[in-house]
């Protein structure tokens, strides 16, 4: 029952500071124009990849141990589902990362502008995720109750 509490909790994290970035940190950065918003993606995302990165991990790894114990697909389910915003933000994600993070971006650009509106759009899928997972895993602590 540990390994579920612990996943839950690695979750919600997660949820909580990818709803954050989605709805608060990433729309203030924006409002400042896409210089200053391009300019301060870099330190944000260096330190939330860190933190968010950690967070999916051990939820991973600590619901499909807690799935294990306790034999519950659903458990499985929530782990993988926040398992996957990994390879998400590797494969689907990273390329816009990268290109935001490129010096050669002309932070004042259109371009500059549409990437930092499009890497919303991407990382909205990693809150829906993780939203999934959290709510599932809230749902089998109750099934299960708390022994």
């Amino acid at each position: 029952m540990l390994a579920l509490l612990l996943s839950t909790a690695c979750a919600g994290t997660f949820f909580g500071a990818s709803l954050y970035v989605n709805l608060v940190e990433h729309p203030a950065r924006v409002s400042c124009g896409p210089e200053l918003a391009v300019g301060e993606f870099a330190p944000s995302y260096k330190r939330g990849a860190v933190m968010q990165a950690s967070l999916a991990i051990a939820a991973l790894f600590l619901g499909v141990t807690a799935a294990w114990q306790l034999g519950d697909r659903f458990v499985a389910a929530a782990a993988v589902f926040l398992g996957s915003v990994v390879p998400y933000t590797l494969l689907v994600i990273f390329p816009t990362n990268r290109q935001l993070l490129d010096p050669s971006l002309d932070a004042s650009s259109a371009r500059a502008s549409e990437l930092l509106a499009h890497w919303n759009n991407l990382h909205a899928v990693r809150s829906a995720l993780s939203a999934a997972a959290f709510v599932l895993l809230l749902w089998r602590i109750a099934q299960h109750g708390l022994r």
